[in-house]
């Protein structure tokens, strides 16, 4: 039989994107890190997070019936920690704006902004699926966690070089390009032109 422990090691291993939701509430915004994040559907655009049924944030969203999914970017380690505690203001030293009348943090990824359209009870977590409203992404690696450490995918960070970054590290991997050859070239005739 699978235990407890061995299913937390292998769910550890499972690289998974490191997301802050987020929603409004009377004495302020509230949200919490979440890992369980992933698109469901592009017709109609829908998109699932997973929240422990006993998080102060889901009470939050399902009275609300809406909510923001930050997903961290690479140099955000701290702010997912921030908002993986209970207690204490966690938006108090974030950077944020409202956006779509929910709390967007600074600097991530990318964002999204959903309405809530249902939540489904799964075990010890409620799956709330959103319809994404709005959505924007930067040219950031996302940050990921995977065996119990935050990181990034090795070749994110490249794909967001810009062309001078591109070219110098082709150089570093592959050495200087060869020399031109010189080519002697000369203008065809006009029937040399027909011909051809």
């Amino acid at each position: 039989m699978l235990s407890k422990a061995r299913f937390l090691d292998v769910m550890a291993a499972t690289p998974a994107p490191v997301t802050v939701v987020t929603t409004t509430s009377p004495p302020g915004p509230v949200g919490s890190t979440v890992s369980a994040f992933m698109s469901v559907s592009l017709d109609p655009m829908l998109v699932v997070v997973a929240l422990d049924r006993r998080s102060r944030v889901l009470p939050r969203i399902e009275s609300n019936r809406t909510f923001g999914v930050n997903v961290l970017a690479a140099g955000q380690t701290d702010t997912a920690l921030v908002f993986a505690r209970s207690g204490a203001d966690k938006f108090a030293d974030a950077d944020w704006e409202m956006d779509d009348g929910l709390p967007r943090l600074k600097g991530t990824a990318c964002w999204l902004a959903c309405d809530l359209e249902s939540a489904v009870v799964a075990g010890d977590h409620t799956l709330l699926i959103g319809a994404v409203g709005n959505a924007a992404c930067a040219p950031l690696a996302p940050l990921v966690y995977s065996h119990r450490l935050f990181g990034v995918h090795s070749k994110a960070s490249q794909r967001f070089r810009t062309p001078m970054e591109a070219h110098v590290a082709a150089m570093v991997r592959t050495g200087p390009p060869p020399p031109l050859k010189a080519t002697v070239t000369r203008t065809l005739t006009s029937r040399e032109y027909r011909d051809a």
